[in-house]
């Protein structure tokens, strides 16, 4: 599967042209609050909310299309005796972004879509990991912002990301306020 995956994207690359390839790197962070739903069956169900930190980059190909990856931290928990709940996230996906003002600035409206493992980890004195589950799920989200030149911008998103492990669904809706710079 790791190859036919590796092989789909040599090729995808290898028909961009070299002016695609020149498009403008970016870095994104993202800070907010996440709604977490978690359902084990027809007889449990419980919801919790926590902040979500979340960093991100990747490649705009045109002003209107890119590729993103993302890293962070969708919920913590404090159990005691030492132990921490975490629930993080590492995604990849395809982004598109309409603006509204002149030279691709101005206000802008966006949507997003990829896959992302969402990891459920038991954490010991900070950072020894005692146990984890891991499900990879497709995510979406849209966003609205402002981008103040070709080179930076403001943004509201809203993602939805899921979970499945042993029964177990965890449902996770996260609303972010996020900074975005771009290179080049």
């Amino acid at each position: 599967m790791k190859n036919i995956l590796a092989l789909a994207a040599a090729l995808a690359l290898g028909t961009l042209s070299t002016e695609a390839l020149a498009g403008q790197p970016f870095v994104r962070a993202e800070a907010g609050n996440s709604d977490i739903e978690v359902s084990y069956g027809r007889y449990f169900r419980g919801s919790d909310n926590d902040t979500a930190l979340l960093v991100g980059g990747g490649h705009w190909f045109t002003p209107n299309l890119a590729v993103e990856g993302h890293v962070g931290s969708l919920y913590t928990e404090y159990l005691g005796r030492d132990y921490d709940l975490d629930l993080v996230t590492v995604g990849a996906g395809i982004v598109a972004k309409k603006h509204f003002g002149p030279q691709e600035t101005g206000f802008f409206v966006g949507a997003r879509a990829g896959l992302a493992r969402v990891t459920l980890q038991l954490r010991e004195d900070r950072f020894d990991i005692v146990d984890d589950e891991s499900s990879t799920k497709p995510y979406y989200g849209i966003s609205a912002g402002y981008d103040f030149s070709r080179r930076w911008g403001l943004g509201l998103n809203y993602d939805r990301r899921r979970a499945e492990s042993n029964g177990v669904n965890v449902d996770v809706d996260t609303i972010t306020f996020a900074g975005e710079i771009r290179f080049r």
